[in-house]
């Protein structure tokens, strides 16, 4: 019997003996999701959402952010891109202008309140390069071989299934399309993720780091990532040790580690 099954039947045992309702199938007594259980758990908290503006349009544009991370991105005219985590469209936006008329936008975010409002804004805007769609904790419901590039901004941390979540992302990726990420060097706990945590959750699913840059106009880090050969099985994923996920990886220093993607920074 799969796990999903055999939920689905405990349920109905405990509906009938105690004659209540509204028992969910569809999550685990841990809270886990059940699309993700035949994934790993991850061995670390996960920051809470606390506001879908990470910090204000025009504080962001005065450093050149969105501008330094699209150049580091190589998007260009015509570029198919999805932004994930969209929240209140700051990167939205600009990708929009950047990929032009012939490129497409797909906004995403799991909060349904928070696309709501980027879509009267991209009716505001008269987007019309812009499409919107609602995601999963574990699952970034991105249509498969689409993108150029996807974006996660100041988000991965809040990613609460990230083996399942990467894993489904994976597809989504044209020939040689690319993850970008940009996030902050703390523990996941306080908003960030430590860039060793964030090299091995990403390998673990098949992916490769690209390059991994600090700049001043970024509020943290821009790391990028390739597909690696095939994804494994989801039974076959390594997870992350608890070490590694508070950023303790003292057998792999992180200077030594990033020294050949550096040299891109400096070029």
């Amino acid at each position: 019997m799969t796990p999903f099954r055999a939920l689905a039947a405990s349920c109905s045992l405990a509906l009938i003996a105690a004659g209540l309702s509204g028992c969910d199938i569809n999550q685990a007594s841990d809270g886990r999701p059940a699309s993700a259980r035949e994934f790993p758990k991850a061995d670390r908290p996960v920051s809470e959402t606390t506001s879908n503006q990470f910090s204000t349009e025009r504080a962001r544009d005065d450093r050149n952010e969105a501008t330094t991370v699209m150049n580091l991105a190589s998007i260009e005219k015509g570029m198919t891109v999805a932004d994930i985590g969209a929240g209140e469209g700051y990167y939205t936006t600009r990708l929009a202008e950047r990929v032009g008329a012939k490129g497409r936008v797909l906004a995403q975010d799991i909060d349904q309140e928070a696309l709501d409002r980027l879509a009267l804004r991209v009716q505001r805007e008269r987007l019309d390069n812009v499409s919107i769609k609602r995601g999963e904790v574990d699952d970034p419901m991105l249509p498969p071989d689409s993108f150029d590039r996807v974006f996660l901004i100041h988000m991965y941390h809040e990613v609460e299934e990230p083996y399942a979540f990467l894993w489904r992302l994976y597809p989504a990726l044209k020939q040689d399309g690319q993850v970008i990420v940009v996030d902050s060097d703390r523990p996941t706990g306080e908003h960030g993720t430590p860039p060793s945590l964030l090299f091995c959750e990403f390998e673990s699913v098949g992916f490769k780091l690209a390059a991994f840059i600090r700049r001043p106009e970024l509020p943290g880090y821009y790391a990028r990532f390739e597909p690696d050969g095939a994804r494994p099985d989801p039974m076959d994923i390594e997870p992350c040790v608890q070490d590694v996920a508070l950023g303790h990886d003292a057998k792999e220093p992180e200077e030594e580690r990033l020294a050949p993607v550096e040299k891109e920074a400096k070029a």
